[in-house]
């Protein structure tokens, strides 16, 4: 069977799940391109629901080719797509994690995925005022790494596993050479462990970067030198993870376990 009209219900659906409310109340989100598509299934991720372009011999529920260019977000269309539950770990978890802060930009959040799995993170933490890691944008500029990297929420600084190091722009130590103070979780004065896993690097929006209550709940806080005035919150984690997993990957081993 082929998928003919416009005005299909599984049509309807897909359009719905372009709006985060409809994401949010059906746990369901969409990837578009085979790519995507291909690191799902490499995941263990099952589409609840496949559809591709009627005549290009790939799997799923055949949709008149137009059609289903017009569900699709990609400007050039797509041949393929799939309907997905979303997936939130109970908690973030170590040793390596990347958590986010106010981070609004949905390809940011998608960027930050990619490295994070490019450098071996444990999982990524989002925090409040952060885009939805389920929205297209997001979704497409993961390259797939959002099946493979765990994705949890957080409320509060405490919520983060490890040593909590804060990146600000213009404040606190420089991070290079962190790794090696990175063996264990301090406990803050005053406060608790963290737990045992090792690092949890805290990342805040471009412009406004970490609220000052953020900062002084932090175990550490750190910036990356430059000599222009920031880099935005994806570049800045990426180069965050890449210095504090540098020996390792040098090594070519991953972040020890707690």
């Amino acid at each position: 069977m082929t998928i003919t009209s416009p005005n299909n219900d599984r049509l309807k659906e897909i359009r719905k799940l372009a709006r985060r409310r409809e994401r949010a109340l059906s746990g369901r989100f969409i990837a578009e391109g085979e790519d995507l598509l291909a690191a799902a299934d490499a995941a263990g991720w099952a589409a609840l629901e496949r559809y591709c372009a009627a005549g290009s011999g790939l799997p799923g529920v055949a949709v008149e080719p137009e059609l289903l260019a017009g569900v699709s977000q990609l400007g050039s269309g797509t041949r393929a797509l799939g309907v997905f539950e979303q997936r939130w770990a109970d908690a973030p978890v170590g040793p390596l994690c990347v958590a986010l802060h106010g981070i609004a930009d949905p390809g940011n959040v998608g960027t930050v995925l990619r490295s994070a799995l490019a450098f071996g993170a444990s999982s990524v933490a989002l925090g409040p005022d952060c885009a939805d890691p389920y929205g297209f944008k997001a979704v497409r500029a993961s390259m797939g790494a959002l099946f493979a990297v765990p994705v949890a929420r957080y409320a509060s600084v405490e919520e983060l596993p490890g040593m909590v190091v804060a990146l600000a722009a213009h404040a606190g130590e420089s991070i290079a050479g962190l790794m090696e103070e990175t063996t264990g979780a301090r406990t803050p004065a005053g406060g608790r462990p963290r737990g045992t896993a090792s690092l949890t690097l805290l990342i805040g929006a471009e412009r406004v970067g970490l609220p000052d209550d953020v900062l002084a709940a932090c175990d550490r806080v750190v910036r990356i030198p430059i000599h222009s005035e920031s880099l935005n919150a994806a570049m800045a984690a990426t180069v965050a993870l890449y210095e504090v997993t540098r020996e390792a990957v040098a090594a070519d081993r991953r972040m020890p376990t707690p």
